[in-house]
């Protein structure tokens, strides 16, 4: 299942971020985003997080690879990983890392270029990627593999 959206504006990133925050399915779904530099990748997973509930400061995790968070509340407890792989040399790396028992766990796990760890990062339940057409708009793709990335994408 794919659905293709035209975002006019980060206003458009920031609904899509509270529409996804919505879905119970959201608690479990391991997500990959693509797309250039400066596509707003981070800014989707920023507005995603504020939503879940995550306070403070939400830091990219392009030097410590990942950012943990834990929030509790009248749902229960929701682990969030928030992966940025862009300064992988090496696929292998994420392997090295032991992220493979972090994977196997409960919880929300976000991951930006997740193709540079091809072959070891598993298939995600939704993959989006934003492309920039100009300044504020973005063409966003986003795929669904499995039943409940289906869910999420409605």
């Amino acid at each position: 299942m794919t659905k293709t959206l035209n975002w006019q504006s980060e206003q458009a990133t920031h609904a899509f971020a509270c529409e996804l925050a919505t879905s119970p399915h959201i608690r479990h779904a391991h997500i990959h985003l693509s797309g250039d530099l400066g596509a707003g990748k981070s800014t989707l997973t920023r507005y995603l997080l504020r939503e879940l509930g995550v306070m403070g400061t939400i830091k990219s995790p392009t030097y410590s690879v990942v950012e943990e968070y834990q929030l509790s509340g009248a749902w229960g407890e929701l682990n969030i990983w928030h992966f940025d792989f862009y300064r992988f040399n090496d696929p292998s790396e994420w392997e090295d890392a032991g992220f493979r028992d972090i994977f196997l766990s409960a919880g929300l796990k976000i991951c930006e270029w997740s193709e540079k760890a091809l072959g070891y990062v598993p298939e995600p339940d939704l993959h989006i990627d934003i492309q920039i057409l100009d300044h504020d708009s973005r063409l966003v793709k986003i795929e669904a593999f499995s039943d409940q990335g289906r869910l999420l994408l409605g």
